[in-house]
């Protein structure tokens, strides 16, 4: 996305993921030094922190956490809306499966 495009934004990223049941992130997120809000829009999404579980099962449940290892699973096909601050330009994860990096953060619609 072009620095002047106004949906540009270093301060904050906005990510809709749709997961199917059974998607996870078996691999724990280790070194994360941004926080995040993560906001249930439909389905059950759980999130796993070393020292505790968070279930999102209503619509609109939300988890707020900063510079902590976690882990997901959908437990049913669901939605969610996470926000995360600050963004870091070309963040991205290795796919297990595939081997390949998956980027993350904003992405833009026309």
């Amino acid at each position: 996305m072009p620095d002047e495009d106004l949906r540009h934004s270093t301060d904050v990223e906005i990510k809709w993921g749709a997961h199917p049941r059974g998607d996870e992130r078996a691999q724990w997120v280790t070194g994360e030094s941004r926080s995040t809000v993560i906001v249930l829009v439909s389905g059950r999404f759980r999130l796993n922190f070393r020292d505790r579980t968070v279930l999102l099962a209503q619509q609109g449940d939300y988890v707020v956490f900063s510079g902590v290892d976690h882990s997901w699973y959908a437990e049913e096909e669901s939605i969610i809306l996470g926000v995360r601050w600050p963004s870091i330009p070309g963040y991205a994860v290795q796919d297990n499966s595939t081997g390949t990096l998956r980027p993350q953060g904003s992405t833009a619609v026309s």
